[in-house]
């Protein structure tokens, strides 16, 4: 085979999957940090992927409204409306019930995060830093097999005190963290101090965004009260 016609096979086979990859639907990646939004747009496009980026939850579900995506792939510390409400939301509804999830994370790790996820609907669980080949794999297996049946949708109540538990672990968490970090200000070098510093206070602004979430949950909740 010479090489013209290699090249010509490789190009009807890439615009083949390109072809087949945008017959399936668009990919909604929400994601409040540019950098990693970026990243994922940037790649998912490179694969052939038509990719529609929203920078929070509630963005992403008028993305939704408008059309409907093949995956949703979500941070889920964000803010107005972060990735467990949006999931949520999905879930309650039975016209997007089935639209695979898939959660991207550095701050919900843990095998209670994990559980809690996968329990309001959370298809797939992907901790940053992202593996890229593990992601595409992982795009690839979703689009072919779609979600698995899933469990019945956490009632409003069952949800929001789920998540207040979640959110006041973290929150313990971190003001440990940010009052031992606060305890060795001043212990390092120049140049360290600066880093460890600026890392601290990026600290302090995911504490204040817990804090604000978790005080929307608190709201959510007495509104039950209120009910009965």
């Amino acid at each position: 085979m010479s090489c013209n016609e290699i090249n010509t096979a490789a190009l009807v086979v890439f615009e083949y999957y390109t072809y087949m990859n945008t017959e399936q639907g668009y990919l909604l990646v929400v994601e409040d940090d540019p950098d990693i939004r970026r990243l994922l747009d940037t790649t998912l496009t490179i694969k052939g992927y038509r990719v529609v980026t929203a920078v929070n939850g509630r963005d992403g579900l008028n993305a939704i409204e408008k059309e409907r995506p093949s995956i949703v792939i979500t941070d889920i510390m964000m803010p107005k409306l972060d990735g467990f409400g949006l999931v949520h939301r999905l879930r309650i509804n039975p016209e997007t019930r089935d639209i695979p999830v898939v959660f991207i994370t550095a701050t919900y790790v843990t095998p209670d995060d994990v559980k809690f996820a996968l329990r309001i609907g959370a298809t797939r669980f992907i901790q940053k830093p992202v593996d890229l080949p593990a992601f595409l794999a992982t795009i690839d297996d979703l689009l072919i097999r779609g979600a698995p049946a899933g469990l019945e949708p956490l009632r409003e109540f069952g949800f929001y005190n789920e998540y207040r538990k979640r959110l006041e672990i973290k929150l313990e968490q971190k003001n440990k963290q940010i009052a031992r970090d606060e305890y060795l200000l001043g212990a390092f070098p120049q140049e360290k101090d600066q880093s460890f510093r600026a890392a601290v206070f990026q600290s302090i602004h995911e504490r204040d965004e817990l804090k604000l979430l978790l005080e929307q949950i608190y709201q959510e909740l007495e509104k039950f009260i209120v009910r009965k």
